[in-house]
């Protein structure tokens, strides 16, 4: 069985950070592309990094650009977004998925159940 696990929300003043972190199991870690994306409160999902299988390779949102860093650690099938000088529209249910035939798209086949981060201005 497929199974992702974030953790690392919480609540954080804007200027702050957080680093997110996704365990994952049930499948090959590093045979996959991996995302994190978001839902905002009343706001639909959006696609904010992609990671490629070893690594090296990163994309991002423009919004986040600058300020967020994906990472992971196959050995520990463990995917991070280090998320630094968050603002309040950050404010979210982030969460990692992945599955997707393209860069930048919601349609990710497996996701985790979210981990929430609220930034106060």
């Amino acid at each position: 069985e497929v199974r992702l696990v974030e953790s690392g929300g919480g609540m954080v003043q804007s200027g702050g950070s957080l680093r997110l972190s996704c365990v994952a199991s049930g499948f090959v870690f590093s045979n996959f592309d991996m995302n994190w994306l978001r839902r905002a409160p009343g706001k639909g999902v959006e696609w904010i990094s992609g990671i490629s299988i070893s690594g090296n390779t990163t994309y991002y949102l423009n919004s986040v650009k600058g300020r967020f860093t994906a990472s992971r650690d196959n050995a520990k099938a463990t995917l991070y977004l280090q998320m630094n000088n968050l603002k309040p529209e950050d404010t979210a249910l982030y969460y990692c998925a992945f599955g997707g035939t393209q860069v930048g798209s919601i349609k990710q086949t497996y996701w985790g159940q979210g981990t929430q981060v609220t930034v106060s201005s």
